[in-house]
């Protein structure tokens, strides 16, 4: 009943294909980065900045392109950071073998990735009943993970049967088409954003969301679960080479684990939940360091598949629960900042635990699973503690936030 209430509202397909569409890349570039630069005999180490190089240049350029829309309203900004992201894909392609020219091409890719899922997450409240937007949360944290079972499999299956090279390519062309989609829709070109230009609001305070402390603990959680995460992909990549009978090599792992998150969510979003917020999130954080346990067994071929499902399990649910828990702790008028910071946060983790993961991964797996867990368990315990400041308080959003007709949210 939820998920067909969203999915009735007016233009609601074309804005989650389009979103889709032009954020595969986002789901390809990890492993195609990884293929390319191993393919040109790149060693892990460089491997590991350069898609922390992509991951930091995203984490700078999210919140700076989310003002941006803000400012300036969504087709401009998609248009033309859609651009810009294609010619570092393509100065990827071109100059893979060379260190300089890899981190940079990765930089721009990340520096200019379209914020679709920003300008999505602002649109759903003119496009699905009040009472249904919890429920959009859900599917679009549910959507977002179908990019991390197609992009693997796509980098895998045109690897398979070419230069690892086109799937740069690939990603370049997907990017430009699926923004051309969202940013010509109806919606977006009507949307503005509440605030943005009224002086004194808090879009002019220099500390902005960063008032909420509960909402700091939140994004410095979220910072071990990007850790988690980054770490995660270059075990995955080095895994597969090191056991080369899995079917897909590391793209299979990367799309198990992305298939169980997608489960993850909608069971999230259908499922009766009467806990608060916060204790929904704390406790959604602690199962999901439950469930990057198994990788530390770092067991054998067929196994490894089981564990890469049952490590993607927790992600796509917590991540729904944090899109709610946002919408309350950001003060009042600051929710897109607010997100714009939790996608800071949680990416500059992933570079940072990419960057770890890929320094030790040729000496042990073993040692690798532990930093991708011990980012995940350092973001749990950090919730658990200091649950009590996860509660809105006076000058808050709160829970209304959901009920404003043009609320502007945001998680890239």
């Amino acid at each position: 009943m939820g998920y067909l209430t969203v999915l009735r509202g007016p233009q609601v397909a074309r804005l989650l294909i389009g979103t889709l569409v032009g954020r595969l890349p986002a789901g390809m570039t990890v492993i195609a980065v990884a293929l390319v630069l191993r393919h040109s005999g790149a060693p892990y180490t460089q491997v590991g900045l350069t898609t922390a190089a992509y991951a930091i240049a995203a984490a700078i350029g999210g919140p700076v392109l989310g003002r941006a829309v803000d400012r300036m309203g969504q087709p401009r900004v998609l248009l033309a950071s859609c651009a810009v992201a294609a010619c570092g894909y393509v100065v990827l392609a071109l100059a893979p073998g060379n260190p300089a020219a890899a981190m940079t091409g990765a930089a721009l890719a990340g520096l200019s990735m379209p914020p679709l899922e920003p300008c999505l997450r602002s649109l759903w409240p003119d496009i699905v009943p009040p009472a249904a937007l919890e429920t959009a949360y859900a599917l679009d944290s549910a959507a977002q993970q179908i990019l991390y079972v197609a992009g693997p499999l796509l980098v895998a299956g045109v690897a398979a049967f070419g230069d690892p090279t086109a799937t740069l390519w690939l990603a370049a062309g997907l990017g430009l088409v699926g923004t051309l989609a969202v940013a010509t829709s109806g919606p977006a070109r009507a949307w503005c954003a509440p605030e943005a230009s009224t002086p004194g609001s808090p879009h002019h305070s220099w500390l902005g969301p960063l008032r909420s402390p509960g909402l700091v603990v939140l994004l410095l959680a979220f910072a071990g679960t990007g850790w988690a995460v980054g770490a995660q992909n270059i075990l995955f990549v080095a895994y597969a080479q090191a056991h080369p009978g899995i079917p897909g090599g590391a793209g299979t792992l990367l799309a198990l684990a992305a298939l169980a998150g997608l489960l993850g969510a909608l069971a999230y979003g259908v499922l009766p939940w009467s806990a608060p917020t916060s204790t929904r999130t704390a406790v959604l954080a602690g199962l999901m360091a439950l469930c990057y346990l198994p990788l530390l067994l770092v067991p054998s071929a067929g196994w490894m598949g089981v564990a890469a499902f049952v490590a993607g399990l927790g992600l796509a649910p917590l991540l729904a629960a944090a899109f709610v828990l946002i919408a309350e702790l950001a003060p009042a008028g600051t929710v897109t900042e607010a997100f714009a910071w939790l996608v800071t946060l949680f990416a500059t983790g992933n570079a940072l635990g990419s960057a770890v993961s890929g320094a030790v991964v040729a000496g042990s797996l073993r040692t690798a699973a532990a930093v991708a867990f011990g980012g995940i368990a350092a973001g749990a315990l950090l919730l658990a503690a200091t649950r009590r400041l996860l509660v809105p308080t006076a000058g808050s959003a709160g829970v209304d936030v959901r009920h404003q007709p043009a609320v502007s949210e945001s998680l890239q």
